[in-house]
């Protein structure tokens, strides 16, 4: 018996420290751990671009929206904010949002809550000297949140940010269309799209792809009525 209960006791501590991780493919499971996956107030589409800023993609993507009047949200790493602090000042700038990704770009399941918060707090205080603007959402490395990470997330007072679509952007076989159908056919208000301006994490040369697929989105966004913005509080 206490074999059993000991074994019954580890289950749950699994479950506790890795089921938020499966939040991205749940349906559900995001909203009721507390974990933003939709727009505030259901009023457009928010966009919203991971990894960067990158010297060619950032700026690219940065072009698209200031020639359509959208606005975005940008996830950044605070490595690259190191490496590139006046291209992250030129996101603010043109009118976006910055928030907080990671420093380094590692599985959270895999860093302990020291850990987390060393890197956490590094990116943070990278991006918000960079930027000028003050941290308020932070969205983890794909999309993986531990129990206690985001436990940690909360009391430090971030909003937890997942997403509702993603064009998948990152993989070596998207291209621009199939990222636009992803991520954007069918699009409603309330929608936080995830994309990626950066390659540093994922298929060479993605961010080029997805540089393409921008107006694609923008198209199918604006054909539903709705507008391209930024994360809302």
């Amino acid at each position: 018996m206490t074999g059993a209960l000991a074994g019954a006791g580890a289950a749950v501590a699994t479950v506790l420290h890795a089921g938020p991780a499966l939040a991205p493919v749940v349906p559900g499971l995001g909203p009721a751990l507390g974990i933003q996956t939709r727009q505030p107030g259901g009023e457009g589409v928010a966009l919203t671009f991971d990894d960067g800023p990158h010297p060619q993609g950032t700026p690219a993507i940065l072009e698209t929206l200031r020639e359509r009047g959208a606005t975005a949200t940008f996830f950044l790493a605070g490595e690259q904010v190191e490496r590139r602090p006046s291209l992250a000042a030129e996101v603010v700038a043109a009118g976006h949002r910055v928030e907080l990704h990671c420093y380094r770009h590692r599985n959270l399941l895999r860093l302990t809550q020291r850990e987390f918060l060393e890197d956490a707090g590094r990116a943070c205080a990278a991006i918000e000297e960079a930027c000028g603007q003050a941290i308020a959402d932070y969205r983890p490395p794909y999309g993986i949140f531990s129990g206690v990470n985001l436990r940690a997330v909360r009391r430090r007072g971030w909003r937890p940010v997942l997403w509702s679509r993603w064009g998948k952007d990152w993989t070596r076989r998207a291209t621009a269309r199939s990222i636009a159908r992803r991520s954007s056919s069918g699009v409603e208000a309330g929608d936080i799209l995830l994309l990626h301006d950066a390659d540093y994490y994922s298929a060479r040369g993605s961010w080029v792809r997805t540089a393409a697929a921008l107006p694609l989105i923008l198209d199918e966004i604006e054909g539903c009525g709705l507008k391209a913005t930024s994360l809302r509080r």
